[in-house]
């Protein structure tokens, strides 16, 4: 058994940042492409590029800059400031284990086995 906590970032009615949209920021920066982070997540291509504009628009700056396809094919990619508020989001995962750690360790008592 195991705690994980979820956290979500939320600007107004929108969540800014969340365990998915970290996960479409990695999948952009392995694949290159807004397609292939999608395919690779099982989501459409058009979900993703609603969670890219969602991002985009809730912080100062871009978190991932998007080139048109075409002959050349369309790319992704994160912004400096994208690597950077992922890197703080993982922090924050990191942080928040640590701090519930001791509860969780109290909790696990109550729970019916372990695994």
């Amino acid at each position: 058994m195991t705690v994980k906590p979820r956290l979500r970032v939320l600007a107004g009615a929108d969540i800014a940042l969340g365990p998915g949209k970290v996960a479409l920021l990695d999948a952009i920066e392995e694949h290159g492409t807004l397609v292939g982070a999608a395919q690779v997540l099982e989501m459409s291509y058009m979900r993703a590029w609603k969670l890219v504009q969602t991002m985009n628009v809730c912080f100062r700056e871009p978190l991932v800059e998007t080139s048109r396809g075409g002959t050349a094919r369309g790319k992704a990619a994160l912004t400096p400031t994208g690597r950077a508020v992922r890197d703080l989001y993982r922090a924050m995962e990191g942080a928040c284990l640590q701090a519930v750690r001791p509860l969780w360790d109290e909790m696990r008592a109550y729970l019916d086995g372990e695994p």
